[in-house]
């Protein structure tokens, strides 16, 4: 069993995710969730920072997490380290004391303790009335200020921040031997993601500027990946059916889009339908929901999610398959 350390402010998107990289996952407490099994795949996910191997979970207070970790055994050799943190500020704990308190009990039976370079790290982590003790096993890599839309070869206003992305492309099952498409590439944000988690991008933008920018960005940040973009229409797309394993794309935002002056409403709806032909699985984003228009094209909403960018922007993003 395994304890979840989650990012950001909303658990069920972060648990969503992590679910792309574990079997089991549930939620116990703010901040925190409970998986059966986790895959090296924890290592890619966005709102999840680490895996850690359950010692158990008892109430949050230092003297509940001192007798559970004297009565834990514990089959590790070599020296360790004590982490102890509060989730969103949940609990008035003292982590100093916490870290002392559980380091001594871990010297009284013999470990030599390294805070700089341990074998092995153990994490007290309160989060209201829980405290869930583990011994971390994958970490995740947060390495996205190195691919701020600002920062691209290419660059336009509106461009989707990496951390999304990534969650978007995990949601849709991205890694090794999968297909991912974003048919509305833009700048390519996910599929520099998809590709950066072992999966094949496929983009294709209905503006030939965006076509080659997206390009040109993936050449940058993924310069091995058998990548291709390509200047096509949503509605209509050059892929067989069934050709990818995933879809995600963001919608765009407004009651009309700027392509070929089309009905938004009619742009969106094609989409869905054109990824339920080629794919089974799809992520969409916009400005509005659109799980009315997923269903109506045949798929199945697994989640609908609302994610505040600023005051006068929230993101919906439906989780569909099919």
């Amino acid at each position: 069993m395994y304890v979840l350390e989650l990012g950001g402010q909303d658990d069920e998107f972060a648990a969503c995710e992590a679910a792309s990289a574990a079997t089991g996952v549930e939620l116990v407490a703010p901040g925190l969730a409970r998986a059966a099994t986790i895959t090296e795949r924890v290592r890619n996910l966005a709102y999840t920072h680490r895996a850690n191997e359950l010692v158990g979970t008892t109430d949050a207070d230092v003297e509940s997490a001192r007798a559970l970790l004297s009565a834990a055994p514990i089959d590790r050799e070599g020296t360790v380290a004590v982490r102890a943190r509060t989730v969103r500020d949940t609990e008035d704990i003292s982590t100093q004391e916490v870290e002392r308190e559980l380091g001594q009990i871990l010297v009284d039976r013999g470990f030599a303790v390294d805070l700089d370079d341990p074998d092995h790290e153990l994490r007290a982590t309160f989060s209201d009335d829980c405290c869930a003790l583990g011994w971390t096993a994958v970490e995740s890599v947060r390495d996205y200020g190195s691919r701020k839309p600002t920062d691209r070869p290419f660059f336009q206003p509106g461009s989707m921040h990496p951390l999304l992305a990534r969650a978007l492309v995990n949601i849709v099952g991205a890694k090794e031997e999968t297909t991912v498409l974003d048919p509305m590439c833009g700048t390519g944000g996910t599929l520099i993601e998809a590709a950066l988690v072992g999966a094949r991008p496929l983009g294709a933008d209905a503006q030939w500027k965006m076509a080659r920018g997206a390009a040109e960005n993936l050449d940058h940040y993924a310069p091995d990946a058998d990548a291709a973009t390509v200047r096509g229409d949503a509605t209509h797309l050059p892929f067989t059916d069934g050709s990818i394993d995933g879809v995600v794309f963001d919608a765009p935002y407004g009651r009309q889009s700027k392509i070929a002056n089309l009905d938004l409403d009619d742009l969106v709806a094609g989409a869905l339908a054109e990824a339920k032909r080629v794919a089974s699985r799809t992520v969409v984003v916009g400005d509005r929901s659109w799980a009315d228009e997923a269903r109506a094209a045949g798929w199945t909403v697994e989640g609908e999610f609302e994610r505040r960018v600023h005051r006068s922007l929230t993101r919906y993003i439906v989780v569909l398959s099919g």
